[in-house]
């Protein structure tokens, strides 16, 4: 009897400890997100799906619309090559290459200038994240050296081959949006994902994430054209 509760005592031990490691992992792992199933609507009838990564509410998809918050058109150009360079501040969104049928997927291009409008392109009670926000982000998922696979979606229906280090882990669902020059050409769908930040000047914040698993920022001519990912309020 001695030895069979020796050894119950012996398994009940164990199994605390698994418990304790399994629990102790789950506090210290920063990049597991509380993935939910909530949604928001943009003033055109847009719905995008929504995460929540730490203390932040991000949509899943690129923004959509062809309208301010308040009702106005943003408007585009036609053709849709057209070469902006002469215009001052353009207020301008498009679809890929002029194709509505890539809006559905990868969202809509703006020049930065339509992006820091005052009135807004987000829906109501969300914002175009400013770079301190992308910060936040990508310093909870490990660094940015890290945070691109874990923001990208997996495979290659979307993201040319080989999609480096993709995990979605996050549940942020990057997508390779590309982007449209000032001169009207279009470049880099699949390859490159692109989202602005509300920078004063001629120039604003770009957060770029690659197919080759690169991640960089840098400040780009509000004349081009590139995704927004609108984050929630707080």
């Amino acid at each position: 009897m001695k030895t069979k509760n020796r050894i119950w005592i012996c398994h009940l031990i164990v199994m605390g400890l698994v418990l304790i490691l399994t629990n102790s992992c789950k506090k210290d792992n920063p990049t597991l997100p509380v993935i939910t199933t909530s949604t928001v609507t943009d003033v055109e009838g847009n719905i995008y799906y929504t995460v929540t990564i730490g203390t932040q509410v991000w949509m899943k998809e690129n923004l959509k619309t062809t309208k301010y918050r308040n009702g106005d058109l943003i408007g585009t150009t036609t053709p849709a090559t057209l070469d902006i360079t002469s215009e001052s501040t353009p207020k301008y969104q498009w679809a890929y290459d002029g194709n509505e049928s890539n809006v559905a997927t990868y969202g809509r291009l703006y020049t930065g200038y339509a992006m820091t409008d005052t009135r807004n392109v987000c829906p109501t009670g969300w914002h175009v994240p400013a770079e301190s926000d992308w910060t936040t982000l990508t310093s909870y998922l490990g660094g940015i050296s890290v945070a691109g696979g874990k923001l990208k979606e997996t495979g290659t229906t979307h993201w040319l081959y080989p999609n480096t280090g993709a995990t979605n882990e996050s549940g942020f669902g990057a997508l390779p949006g590309g982007h449209r020059n000032i001169d009207g050409t279009y470049a880099e769908i699949g390859s490159y994902g692109t989202w602005w930040s509300p920078t004063e000047g001629v120039q604003a914040f770009l957060l770029v994430i690659g197919f080759d698993g690169i991640v960089f920022s840098g400040y780009y001519n509000k004349h081009n054209g590139y995704s927004v990912r609108c984050l929630k309020d707080q």
